[in-house]
């Protein structure tokens, strides 16, 4: 069944449909939990949410823009409506001087892009939402600032300090890993000899 036949029987809330559009889009909407939420179990519950508004809201897309993208942006919603219901007042933050992470600091081979993704999950929740929608959403300070309710200075210093947790995470796991390779080129020419 094609994306517009599939909508219009969602529309009529058939069941089939419902799951047919479940299961073409529910990987990559948890996807986008995940990045929103604490853990697994909380990344499930915004994708359950997400689902029922958005069959709820479907007779509202007009057919303007990526359907994925109407979605994405209900999930997304739908993660920060659960956010701020449970920790109003928590995405606040003292301005902080700006760092900015360079593209250098990802070019070491040996760096692992699943390394960063948990070091992102570990950020504190005002951080890791406002990297999220920056960073990876695409989103202006202006619009993280409204979804938010904060200020868009609070946006960016929250998106400074991310940067400034991320990059000393980064820098720290490259000493870690500088130090074990120095031992075991010591421990290579030991057993060379």
């Amino acid at each position: 069944m094609k994306l517009e036949e599939l909508i219009k029987e969602c529309c009529k809330q058939k069941i089939a449909a419902q799951a047919e559009v479940y299961q073409l889009f529910s990987g990559k909407l948890f996807a986008v939990c995940l990045k929103y939420s604490r853990n697994y179990q909380d990344a499930e519950d915004t994708l359950q949410d997400s689902f029922l508004t958005i069959f709820d809201k479907i007779k509202q897309y007009q057919n303007k823009g990526s359907f994925e993208g109407w979605l994405k942006r209900i999930t997304i919603n739908t993660a920060l409506q659960k956010y701020r219901k449970k920790e109003p007042s928590s995405i606040e933050s003292k301005e902080v001087e700006a760092i900015d992470l360079e593209e250098d600091d990802f070019e070491d081979s040996n760096f692992d892009l699943n390394f960063l993704l948990e070091l992102i999950q570990k950020l504190p929740d005002r951080y890791r939402l406002v990297f999220n929608l920056y960073i990876l959403d695409d989103y202006s300070h202006k619009e993280i600032a409204e979804m938010l309710k904060i200020s868009e200075g609070t946006s960016k210093s929250n998106l400074s300090r991310a940067r400034q947790i991320l990059k000393k995470q980064i820098e720290v796991h490259q000493q870690k890993k500088s130090k074990c390779n120095e031992r075991t080129e010591k421990h290579r020419q030991i057993i060379s000899r």
